[in-house]
């Protein structure tokens, strides 16, 4: 089965200290950095999700909005 164009699949291996390893090709695809800091979502229906980096900064900057869209001090 040949997956829709954007869409990828990948498995990792959690290893004994609770560690995963993300694929080479996924880190290259999503420009994944030694030391960045990934954010993981979780719901006990749907599973795991890894946002895109940027959706960290995104998400804060959205959550310290003031309801005219400004960013609070």
């Amino acid at each position: 089965m040949k997956a829709p164009k954007g869409k990828y699949a990948w498995t990792a291996t959690v290893g004994e200290k609770g560690q995963i390893v993300i694929p080479k090709q996924a880190r290259d695809l999503f420009d994944i950095k030694p030391g960045d800091t990934l954010l993981l979502l979780g719901d006990e229906k749907r599973g795991i999700a890894i946002p895109p980096k940027g959706a960290f900064l995104e998400l804060f900057g959205m959550a310290f909005e003031d309801k005219e869209g400004n960013e609070l001090s």
